[in-house]
């Protein structure tokens, strides 16, 4: 997922990190380096992949979420938890 909007310096991964670890998804979030942009590599079932979509249109207090682009794929890799990465 891409998500665009005010999503940084808002405390947004903390809250994707915090509401993906709650659902039981793994995988992790990342800004983007030219900003207004969060990358989230989330894996999980799809309907709890849809929840985890819905609590990241609100976001935290602070963010404004005016887009967020998914991509279903297949992967080979495999996470063990959740992470936030710098």
């Amino acid at each position: 997922m891409v998500v665009r909007g005010r999503v940084q310096g808002v405390g947004f991964r903390a809250f994707v990190a915090d509401a993906a670890s709650s659902l039981g998804i793994t995988g992790f979030v990342r800004n983007v380096e030219h900003g207004g942009e969060v990358e989230v590599v989330a894996h999980g079932d799809a309907s709890i992949l849809d929840r985890l979509v819905d609590e990241l249109r609100s976001g935290p207090p602070g963010a404004h979420v005016t887009e967020i682009t998914t991509q279903r794929m297949e992967s080979a890799t495999t996470y063990d938890s959740f992470s936030i990465r710098y």
